[in-house]
């Protein structure tokens, strides 16, 4: 019995660090074909839902500028490094 309970929390720990680790593309396109099964419990759902419809992107200005037009309106300065901590 103890071993079954060990190997469900290695298991549940072993998906989340897959989530965590898996690229956002493939964590959306996961979700959303993971939502289409119309079998899960409603909070189960909703989550699909969620992750599945999540911005493209990091979220900061810079990722969708292309590079001329940065360096353009940068002006040649250099350019400061931000670290956005994950949420």
């Amino acid at each position: 019995m103890q071993d079954l309970i060990v190997g469900l929390i290695v298991l549940g720990c072993f998906g989340y660090a897959v989530n965590v680790l898996m690229p956002a593309a493939l964590r959306r396109t996961l979700a959303r074909r993971l939502a289409r099964w119309s079998a899960w419990p409603a909070p189960v759902a909703r989550r699909l839902q969620r992750a599945a419809q999540v911005p493209t992107g990091c979220g900061c200005d810079g990722c969708d500028v292309p590079a001329k037009a940065a360096a353009a309106a940068q002006g040649g300065k250099a350019q400061t490094i931000r670290i956005h901590r994950r949420s």
